[in-house]
C-alpha cells in the first residue's frame, strides 16, 4: 500500500500534504485493522527526516523497506537508513517469539543534536542515524528489560524512554516505566506508576507521560490521560478524557499538543488538540 502522509497544520488547523504515497499497512480484521506507515518526524535545523514503519516484507511492502527517510522539496523522499536490513544483521537479545516483526514497528524518533535516534517497539531497541545514514546501536532494551514494548522518547538533558506494555491477562493498571539513558548506556528508573505510555515531553523541567488508556488490559476509550511524573511520588493526572492519544509535544507557545483519535476511529476523524494547563 501507498496509503502513508505527512501533513503541516498551520495555526488556524488549516491541514496541507507535506508528501504522500508513502509505504503503509493493515493488519487483518482479527488484529484491529491496525494502519501503519509514517510513525514519527524530526527536523534537523530546517531539513525534515521521518520514520517508515509499514514498510518491508513483513508489511508486504518488498520494495521499500523501514527506515528513515529525507523528505524534499515538492513531495520528493529518498531513503538514507535501511533499519529492516540492520534489525537482521544486528538482532537484539530478547525479542518476543509470539510477537515478532521482522521489519520493527518503529514508533518514535527525535534529533539530538546532528544525529537522529529512532526507536522499535517490537524488538526493543533504540538507534543512532546520522544524515549520510549510517546506524549504529544505542542500546538493546530487550536484553535488561524483555518484552516491555517502548514507544515514547524525549530529550532533555539526556534521553528519556517510557513504555506501552502488553495487553496480557498478566497487564495491571500503572505497571510501566519512565527511564532515564545513563551515561552508561544502561536504563536507570525515572518513575514508575504510569500505563500504556505513548508520549514523553518536558515543559518547564517538569516531564510529562501520554498514556493511551489508563485501564488494565485492553485499551478503553475516553481513560487517556497526561500526567507529571515526579520523581519522588505518584503520577499525577493534568488531563483527562482522551480517546486514544497517539502523541504529545509542547509547541513553543507552552501548550500540549496532542494526537487524538490516533486509531479505532476509522479515516479521517483524528484530532489535533491544543492543551494549554
Amino acid at each position: 500500500m501507498r496509503g502513508g502522509r505527512i501533513s503541516k497544520i498551520s495555526r488556524a488547523g488549516v491541514v496541507t500534504t507535506v508528501v504522500n504515497a508513502l509505504p503503509s499497512t493493515q493488519t487483518n480484521p482479527a488484529s484491529g485493522s491496525l494502519v501503519s506507515g509514517v510513525s514519527s518526524v524530526a527536523f534537523i535545523g530546517h531539513q525534515l527526516y521521518a520514520l517508515l514503519s509499514g514498510a518491508g516484507c513483513s508489511h508486504g511492502v518488498p520494495t521499500v523497506p523501514n527506515g528513515v527517510i529525507k523528505v524534499g522539496h515538492h513531495g520528493r523522499w529518498k531513503l538514507i537508513a535501511n533499519l529492516s536490513a540492520f534489525q537482521m544483521a544486528h538482532p537484539v537479545a530478547h525479542p518476543d517469539p509470539e510477537d515478532f516483526d521482522p521489519d520493527g514497528t518503529w514508533y518514535s524518533m527525535i534529533a539530538i543534536g546532528r544525529a537522529l535516534y529512532p526507536m522499535d517497539s517490537n524488538h526493543g531497541e533504540l538507534d543512532r542515524v546520522t544524515q549520510s545514514g549510517t546506524i549504529s546501536r544505542v542500546i538493546d532494551i530487550s536484553a535488561s528489560q524483555g518484552h516491555v514494548v517502548p514507544t515514547a522518547l524525549t530529550y532533555h538533558r539526556g534521553i528519556y524512554i517510557a513504555n506501552l506494555g502488553v495487553f496480557d491477562p498478566t497487564d495491571r493498571a500503572g505497571d510501566e516505566h519512565v527511564w532515564r539513558l545513563t551515561g552508561h548506556r544502561t536504563l536507570q528508573v525515572r518513575a514508575t506508576g504510569v500505563e500504556k505510555v505513548l508520549g514523553l515531553a518536558f515543559r518547564g523541567g517538569k516531564l510529562y507521560a501520554l498514556e493511551m488508556s489508563t485501564a488494565a488490559g485492553a485499551p478503553t476509550p475516553g481513560t487517556g490521560a497526561i500526567v507529571r511524573v515526579d520523581r519522588h511520588g505518584p503520577p499525577e493526572t493534568v488531563v483527562s478524557g482522551l480517546t486514544f492519544p497517539t502523541g504529545m509535544t509542547v509547541g513553543p507557545d507552552g501548550a500540549f499538543y496532542v494526537s487524538n483519535k490516533g486509531f479505532g476511529s476509522g479515516a479521517g476523524q483524528g484530532q489535533i488538540l491544543r492543551i494549554q494547563i
